[in-house]
């Protein structure tokens, strides 16, 4: 008899590792979000640029070099937190324009 992968028990426990682990991604996803819309309508507030580009270069230099230090590739960390610092970009520009 051909086990399936839904019998398979380690691979059940690997999935079920990668499950909790992507519920970890989401919640650290959605606070992050919650800070960064607080900077956001702070810097509307204080009429600041919604965008920082020296922090970005900053941010993605420093996340690079920890995604080497983890043996993480470093061009997909940074596709990544582009992705990221993209939506909050566009969050803070919203709050700009709300005010």
């Amino acid at each position: 008899m051909t086990q399936t992968p839904a019998d398979d028990a380690m691979l059940a426990g690997f999935r079920k590792s990668i499950d909790n682990i992507d519920a970890a991604l989401i919640h650290m996803l959605a606070e992050r979000f919650r800070i960064t819309k607080a900077v956001g309508e702070y810097k509307a507030r204080m009429e600041l640029p919604p965008a920082d580009p020296a922090r970005e270069e900053r941010q993605i230099a420093r996340l690079r070099t920890l995604a080497e230090d983890a043996d993480l590739d470093p061009e997909f960390s940074e596709k990544f937190l582009r992705f990221i610092i993209d939506e909050v970009i566009r969050h803070h520009q919203q709050a700009k324009a709300a005010r």
